[in-house]
């Protein structure tokens, strides 16, 4: 699989981590688990079996422009998941962020089939905080958590590689 990925701005990126460190350090299920390198705060904008590495230079001509762009990190939301939920914060939708997201699905749609949850219509924009969480564990968290949303940015575009293990920068900065 293959996912294009928002990165935050450095503030963002570590309010999220101490949340994630937070979890970790309470001993319950946290996205800091993930120790690899790549693994960082993001916002997944398009998932694809394949094809999306294709799609860069369009990518660039297509949102180029709009990054940096302010967003603003809202509350929880939860998804259901075959091993447990999944915790995030939500993004609030505003109209220069669905704009971003409709230009991004314009852009891979020549190279790739997106998946029906990253479509436009069909997209809920968040940054995971935790998976596989059971219900019990799911209350702690939250309880556990800090009550915040704020004004943040979007800083960049990467493109993540599950088969290769690989980040390739597609734009703006935010380093990979």
């Amino acid at each position: 699989m293959q996912s294009l990925e928002l990165l935050f701005d450095p503030a963002t990126e570590a309010q999220l981590r101490a949340e994630w460190t937070s979890l970790q350090d309470a001993g319950l299920p946290s996205s800091a688990r993930n120790t690899s390198p790549s693994n960082r705060p993001h916002v997944t904008v398009a998932v694809a079996p394949e094809g999306l590495d294709r799609s860069l230079h369009a990518l660039r001509a297509a949102v180029g422009e709009l990054l940096p762009m302010p967003i603003t990190i809202g509350g929880y939301l939860v998804f259901p998941s075959p091993r447990g939920v999944v915790l995030c914060r939500s993004i609030v939708v505003s109209r220069a962020l669905l704009e971003l997201h409709a230009r991004v699905n314009r852009a891979v749609t020549p190279h790739a089939l997106v998946l029906e949850t990253a479509r436009v219509d069909a997209w809920t924009p968040h940054a995971t905080i935790a998976r596989r969480l059971s219900a019990e564990q799911l209350g702690a968290a939250i309880a556990h958590l800090p009550r915040w949303g704020s004004a943040a940015t979007v800083v960049g575009l990467r493109l993540w590689d599950s088969e290769t293990k690989t980040v390739t920068p597609a734009v703006g900065s935010g380093q990979v």
